[in-house]
């Protein structure tokens, strides 16, 4: 794992690291979910393949959450207490933009609602979603960002842990204009 660069804001960390997210030794990490909670590729997949059979048995139990909602399971064999399953907009089904800042402030919600310090995020739907990559980096840095800046939160440390150098470009590019936020 590999500290990219981070930002404080009212006393809190924002960061963005390099890596595996299944890896990663906070509160909670997020999986980029669909809505039946059926975690089958991606980051989903690999979450399940490392932490074990209880996340899907969990999520199960679930069911359903609609896009730009959060659920909550436990972390089975991950390093993390818990795994938060927020649904992302895939791109073509409208209102993309509003949807994937719904799903970061309701993870960023639940997450203070359990009073969690740390999460760890993915680049939400910017993969087999579609969702363009500048975009998602914009609005998941935006969203924390005034989200720490002005709620009341347990939360410590928000991190976005991204895999590709893409889409490590977007997210330093976005840390660059957060210069003028504290």
């Amino acid at each position: 794992m590999k500290l990219i660069t981070e930002h404080k804001i009212s006393n809190k960390t924002l960061r963005i690291v390099k890596g595996d997210i299944t890896d990663r030794d906070v509160d909670a990490i997020v999986n980029a979910a669909n809505s039946h909670l059926q975690h089958g590729g991606g980051v989903a997949g690999a979450i399940v393949r490392k932490g074990g059979k209880t996340i899907q048995d969990e999520s199960d139990k679930i069911g359903y959450t609609p896009v730009g909602t959060a659920v909550i399971t436990s972390a089975g064999k991950l390093t993390a207490k818990f795994v938060i399953h927020t649904v992302g907009p895939q791109m073509g089904e409208g209102n993309e933009d509003n949807k994937l800042k719904n799903a970061v402030i309701n993870t960023l919600k639940l997450a203070t609602g359990k009073g969690l310090k740390s999460i760890s995020m993915p680049a939400i739907s910017s993969g087999i979603f579609g969702f363009p990559k500048d975009r998602c980096a914009k609005i998941l840095v935006t969203e924390s960002a005034n989200f720490l800046k002005t709620q009341k939160t347990s939360l410590e440390v928000v991190e976005f842990c991204v895999y590709d150098d893409n889409t490590m470009e977007h997210f330093k590019r976005e840390f660059e204009n957060l210069k003028n936020i504290r």
